[in-house]
């Protein structure tokens, strides 16, 4: 039977829409419950946590004007900018705003599918908001490009039909509006243009000439922009790697399998997998075209019964297929190197067939029946995307020679600092996959971590074989390099990162360490300064800034970045004793005694800092509590030549002379033992001055 187009109905008996849309927002929310307790995942650093762009002041700036990021979604990543304002790395934030925007969504696809006559329309806006295939959209941050996306997309269509039913231009230009911002978030939303005209069939039966005009916008709107989001794709997100080898061919072949695979996971959401098991496409037999035929005979079948029944069932099915068309396969996506098809690319696709669904379902029992095995099933796999560990241990038990979920699951166990069972998993990874630059790459780090550099050097050398343009790859080797004194290889391999990844920040901060370590200061601090220009928030470059002014004799700067550095990563001991020592030379005693009283409470163990104190502190003539820091130093470090003086020192001020003695010995025997001839007449000079009751009491600087 044909679908009947609803009547409008009756206002008495009609719920009020705020109250049908509170259900939707609450039994969304409730169905993603596991997710209020999950963290990031996978490339949540690379979108969110380490993303600088985002943790920036001047981030919105970057995310609209310069190509910092992957790829190109100023709206998305505006909004993590936003949020990152809001909850820093705090998930429960980001997680909350994705699942409320996914529960918006619905809301905006019940009234759509009211607006088109369509009935089910608010069981198809529940079906959508607790469909599980939905949940890697609504429960991954970084997707929060597709439901950001969606609601624009949704928004567009709704404004287009208030345009078409009223003819008033401002509701034109708000469909233009939105339809741009959805480009602007992901620009999977692109073949919504055919979707319009989709529309003008549905409603009228035909596609008119003005109707082909009054679309011509939107056409040009995806003409202009996606030939850029395409090319940033390719040469940013995918840079050297290779996705695919296969041709035409085989894609189209693939593009029916795709199409199949998405409307059977639809159907039947059972056994959702993060990453699927990756095609092997034959485009030489002749079976590996047979779903692609089928496809096409559904189509022809369908428009041939478009007087009945057909006319509904063409165009979901046209309707889930144009949406799927960005994602089949004919266009090279960085995720397709791990699998051809994924939960998250349907999102936009599943309306069409949950549409159709929902306005065959006349029977209530039989949809609360649905809604609850659909929330059930979401709530379930809501669990696996509680924590990086979690998602990749389920990957595996559903897909155990998913190369990639080896990899990541050892960086998590990394993390975690369980490196045996890490290593495992980055060898199992490359038993899988031989020429697997990622577990060379993280295999190699480890390996350099436990001190085995030339092993690690041999896996990261095979990383590059891998993949030439792997900037991670070449930083890792630098760093290397650079701890082996090897500064000019050093120097080249962050040189290759940098020109592979103009933002890579942390390669600029390393490659003015080493210059800094052939002594030219002011390349070093051209490097820094580089480094902080694309993340003004790095502690750790403006710590090696203020290094290298200090070694410049430049303390007011040197001081300024500390004091950077100590403000952006207030955990940072290393800047606050930095500072502190700076303050000391700049006679600022009683701050430089409050830094390294902060530097203390992070690190209390450390000798140096406790020597630094000492020093502040008996600057401004608190000699006892100064003895009792080089006291602490000593006892941490008792070679500590130093720290043994100026205790010496402070206690004979102090006519605690036989302890003073008693010091001024220690510090001679080590001076002597270290060869430190010159320093060794010195402190024996100060002994026998000390001795004949005529030392001097200046303290020496470390």
């Amino acid at each position: 039977m044909m679908w009947q187009k609803e009547r409008p109905a009756d206002k008495k008996a009609e719920q009020p829409a705020w109250l049908l849309g509170f259900f939707l927002v609450a039994i969304t929310v409730m169905a993603y419950q596991p997710v209020w307790h999950a963290g990031f995942i996978w490339d949540d650093d690379e979108f969110v946590t380490n993303n600088p762009a985002v943790k920036s002041v001047d981030g919105l700036y970057r995310l609209w004007f310069t190509a910092t990021t992957a790829d190109y979604y100023p709206m998305t990543l505006g909004l993590f900018w936003l949020e990152w304002r809001l909850w820093a790395n705090h998930p429960l934030g980001y997680h909350l705003v994705n699942i409320l925007l996914h529960a918006f969504c619905a809301m905006l696809l019940w009234r759509i599918v009211h607006r088109l006559r369509i009935p089910g329309a608010l069981l198809a806006a529940a079906i959508f908001a607790l469909h599980p295939i939905n949940v890697e959209s609504a429960a991954w941050i970084s997707e929060g490009k597709n439901t950001l996306a969606m609601l624009f997309y949704l928004s567009t269509l709704w404004a287009w039909l208030q345009f078409e039913d009223s003819g008033r231009g401002k509701w034109y230009g708000l469909a233009l509006v939105a339809f741009a911002l959805g480009l602007l978030s992901k620009t999977a939303v692109a073949p919504l243009p055919l979707v319009l005209l989709g529309m003008a069939w549905w409603r009228r039966e035909r596609v008119e000439w003005r109707d082909v005009r009054r679309v011509g916008l939107f056409f040009v709107m995806v003409a202009v922009w996606c030939p850029v989001t395409v090319w940033l794709h390719y040469h940013r997100a995918i840079g050297g790697a290779v996705v695919r080898t296969d041709g035409f061919w085989s894609r189209l072949a693939g593009a029916g399998w795709a199409v199949w695979f998405y409307l059977y996971k639809a159907v039947l959401p059972l056994n959702l997998i993060f990453v699927y098991p990756r095609w092997h496409i034959d485009a030489g037999n002749v079976l590996s075209y047979i779903p692609l035929l089928m496809l096409v005979v559904a189509f022809v079948v369908c428009w041939r019964r478009r007087s009945d029944r057909g006319r509904a069932l063409f165009f979901g099915l046209a309707y889930f297929v144009v949406m799927l068309l960005p994602v089949l396969g004919f266009l090279n996506i960085y995720f397709m190197l791990y699998s051809l098809v994924a939960d998250h690319w349907e999102y936009f696709a599943i309306i069409g067939p949950i549409v159709l669904a929902a306005a065959a379902i006349r029977k209530p029992a039989l949809a609360a029946a649905l809604l609850l095995a659909l929330g059930a099933l979401t709530w379930q796999q809501c669990r696996m995307y509680v924590s990086d560990e979690t998602l990749w241990q389920t990957t595996l038990r559903r897909n155990p020679d998913c190369w990639m979920a080896h990899n990541n699951l050892g960086l998590a166990l990394c993390a975690e600092g369980r490196r045996d069972k890490a290593m495992a998993q980055y060898q199992q990874a490359l038993a899988i996959k031989p020429d697997y630059p990622e577990a060379h790459n993280n295999l190699g780090t480890q390996l350099d971590a436990e001190g085995k550099q030339d092993e690690a050097i041999l896996h990261l050398q095979a990383a590059l074989a891998s993949r030439p343009q792997y900037d991670q790859a070449h930083y890792n080797l630098g760093l290397i390099y650079l701890a082996q004194g090897r500064i000019d290889s050093a120097i080249a391999q962050f040189r290759s990162a940098i020109a592979i990844n103009p933002q890579y920040d942390i390669a600029f901060a390393n490659l003015g360490m080493a210059f800094a370590r052939q002594g030219h200061l002011d390349e070093a601090v051209a490097q820094y300064r580089q480094a902080l220009a694309i993340a003004p928030d790095n502690a750790y470059a403006h710590n090696a800034l203020g290094r290298a002014l200090e070694a410049a004799n430049k303390l007011t700067e040197a001081a300024a970045e500390y004091a950077a550095a100590v403000s952006s990563k207030p955990s940072f001991a290393e800047a606050h004793e930095n500072l502190g020592a700076v303050l000391t030379l700049q006679g600022n005693f009683a701050q430089a005694e409050d830094q390294f009283a902060q530097a203390l409470k992070l690190q209390p163990a450390s000798p140096s800092i406790h020597y630094n104190l000492g020093n502040a502190l008996v600057r401004q003539n608190k000699l006892r509590a100064a003895a009792a820091q080089f006291s602490e130093a000593v006892q941490l470090q008792p070679d500590y030549l130093e720290a043994h003086f100026n205790l010496a020192l402070t206690l004979s001020q102090l006519g605690q002379t036989a302890d003073a003695i008693q010091h001024y010995r220690k510090a001679l025997g080590l001076a002597t033992a270290s060869g430190q001839k010159d320093l060794a007449e010195k402190i024996q000079t100060r002994l026998q001055l000390y001795q004949s009751s005529a030392a001097s009491h200046e303290p020496i600087r470390q």
